[in-house]
């Protein structure tokens, strides 16, 4: 049963928090100045990638939500492969909900940065569903 509702917790989960961020603007420090909660709108791609050509992100996104949903589909009817479905269903809560951020508002909320992280990371920012995207691709592929 957590498999079904997986994707859907993640998703929503994620888009409670953006609602929250698009509401209020403010920016939070939390772990010693470690994590920051900031409000980013990201008209691209990972990392901004492709934010010329919204309507091309988008499109992409969109076919390959519908793809990753049409696999998790599948998955649900084989017996066994407990973490295949748990990394898919990460996967496709995280990929809906920035689709979906797409679609209705031609940006991604992100909203979570690492400030004292190594290297370039320390310029991402990010939010619920990339960690999802990341975790659910981890787990699919390793399993």
């Amino acid at each position: 049963m957590l498999d079904i509702l997986l994707p859907a917790i993640v998703a929503g989960t994620d888009a409670m928090v953006k609602k929250h961020r698009e509401e209020n603007d403010e920016t939070y420090r939390y772990l010693n100045d470690n994590l920051k909660v900031v409000t980013f709108h990201n008209k691209g791609a990972f990392l901004g990638r492709g934010s010329s050509y919204p309507v091309a992100v988008t499109a992409l996104s969109v076919m390959l939500t519908v793809i990753l949903g049409a696999v998790f589909i599948l998955t649900l009817t084989k017996s066994g492969l407990k973490m295949l479905k748990f990394g898919l269903g990460l996967l496709l809560g995280g990929a809906f909900s920035n689709s979906y951020d797409r679609l209705k508002k031609g940006y991604v909320v992100d909203y979570l940065v690492f400030d004292k992280a190594p290297g370039f990371l320390k310029n991402i920012v990010f939010n619920i569903s990339d960690f999802a995207i990341i975790i659910g691709s981890l787990i699919s592929v390793l399993q």
